[in-house]
């Protein structure tokens, strides 16, 4: 099935953030996100799933280990297993990403 944020399933996290789930199993899970303006998450990491952002719109600030780092429209970051991280959006206008995980970061998300 082709999929697109048009027929896949929407959530809404954090402080009003959009995710569309464009593939979920146990062993991959693909996600589209919309951050607004001002947006981040909380502090906190995962056993497990090692995640890979894709920056489609924007500009995003990671904190990965008590370090700062600025990710731009067409760049990525690899966050790997155990390590505190956060993403967020510092700029004035919407961020966009897939964040990718393997395995899925399904029940596998500690918060600090």
């Amino acid at each position: 099935m082709i999929k697109s944020k048009n027929n896949s399933e929407h959530y809404i996290w954090g402080d009003n953030c959009d995710s569309w789930i464009l593939k979920n199993d146990a062993h991959l899970s693909v996600k589209q996100e919309i951050m607004l303006s001002g947006t981040s998450e909380k502090l906190h990491f995962h056993h497990l799933a090692e995640q890979f952002f894709y920056i489609l719109k924007g500009k995003a600030v990671f904190f990965i280990d008590g370090e700062r780092l600025s990710v731009k429209n067409g760049e990525s970051i690899t966050i790997p297993p155990k390590s505190k991280h956060y993403i967020a959006n510092e700029s004035d206008e919407d961020l966009e990403f897939l964040v990718i995980s393997s395995p899925s970061a399904d029940n596998d998300r500690i918060v600090l």
